[in-house]
This record gives structure tokens, sequence and C-alpha cells, in this order.
């Protein structure tokens, strides 16, 4: 997957991609402290190898079963869904599978999505889809709705490779996400998930990082609005 961590995007949206521009021009405080940037792109991408690596020596049959938990903690959260529009994602290198949480939504009278990456650089599409409906393969051989139909989402789920108590999402490094929550002019519901075991103390945000409303793994649900984390009792 390509890497956008190289880019120092820490003075604005990459949505509008100020952070190409002198900071002086946009208005923004500087200097950039390059140097303190590829520390912690350097640190990132080692994280994120790691926790990658961590993450798909789960059993198998374990990534089954915290998915599950992941998915009726979400469903708990998110509570009724009649007439809203629920995105979540195709799993991806040991990511939760949450397809048969888009089956139980579309079931309680939802309707869901997929998110669908256009090109580098750009945020995020999210397109209508259901199971049943055919696919396509998008960037990374990953599927894709095969009929183009653009939603606003009301709902979106981030699976997350790494995460930290204030809600920040470590993902692949391509910042699709922050981009797309960037550049839209209604925020949704934004719920990170991923595994308890890919906590981290801090993924060092800088200011183009937007957190998550909530993180919900197998066994809390992390609050960063109110620093609080809900444990299974």
């Amino acid at each position: 997957m390509d890497d956008d961590d190289d880019r120092p995007a820490t003075f604005a949206s990459p949505a509008c991609f100020l952070h190409e521009i002198d900071p002086a021009y946009a208005g923004l405080p500087g200097p950039l402290d390059l140097q303190a940037w590829r520390d912690v792109n350097r640190w990132r991408k080692s994280e994120r190898e790691r926790l990658l690596a961590e993450r798909l020596a789960i059993p198998a049959e374990v990534r089954a079963g915290h998915g599950e938990a992941i998915a009726a903690r979400v469903l708990a959260e998110i509570g009724d869904v009649e007439g809203r529009i629920v995105s979540a994602y195709w799993p991806f290198r040991g990511e939760p599978d949450f397809r048969p949480f888009m089956e139980e939504v579309a079931r309680r009278g939802g309707r869901t999505a997929l998110p669908v990456v256009v090109e580098k650089g750009r945020p995020l599409e999210f397109h209508l889809w259901q199971a049943g409906e055919a696919l396509s393969r998008g960037v990374w051989n990953i599927p894709v709705p095969a009929a183009a139909n653009p939603c606003r989402p009301d709902i979106v789920i981030a699976p997350v490779v790494g995460y930290d108590p204030a809600g920040y999402r470590l993902g692949y490094g391509g910042g699709f996400f922050d981009r797309t929550l960037a550049a839209m002019a209604e925020r949704p519901r934004v719920i990170g998930i991923g595994y308890r075991s890919a906590r981290v103390s801090t993924i060092y945000p800088q200011l183009h990082d937007v957190p998550m409303d909530m993180i919900v793994t197998e066994a809390c649900t992390v609050r960063p609005q109110d620093s609080t984390v809900r444990a299974l009792t």
C-alpha cells in the first residue's frame, strides 16, 4: 500500500492541500519542523509494521471471535439504524471482518456502503452497497461496488492499525480517512475499530490527524471526548 507519511502535512487539512503551500502565505504558524516530522514518520512506519505483524499472528479463529464481539459493541453504540447509511469496509490484512455486521445493519432497516479510493491524494468516496450486489477490484485489489452509487454516510466505521487513548488512529499511511473527514461539509459519526492489542500510548498526532469519535475493541470502548474507557465486566 502506498505511504504518504513521508509528506509533511503538519499545518493544515490535507483536503485543501494548504500543507503544500508556504505557511506564511496560508497564515499558519511556522517554521515547519521537518526533523521532528521525520522522526515521527520513522516511528509510525516502524510501529505500523510491528502492529500489522502482531495482528496477522493472531489465529484466524481468535480474530473471528474478536470481530463478532466488536460488531456487537458497535451495534449497541449506534442503536437504531433504520433509514441510516452505515459505511463499513472490506476486510484487509487481518482486520475485523465486518461483512456480517453490514448484513445485520441491512436486516435492521439500514443501508450500507463501502469506501472507494478514487486516486492517491484525494478524499475517499462512499458508494452504497449491500451483500449480494456486484463488486469489482479497486486499488490494492480491494473489492469495491461495481455500480457507482455515491452517498453521504451517517456513520463511518474506520479500521485501525493502531490507536491511542485520545482517539487518534494509526492507519496504513495514505491519509485517506483524515483527508476525507476534513473535506466533508457535515462530518458523520466516525467509529474506529480494532483489536485491544493495537493500543499504543500515543501516535504523536499532527495537526492534520483527525481523532475518531470513539474506538471500539473486543474488550473496551475508548471515548476521547471525556477521556474514559468502558471495559467489559
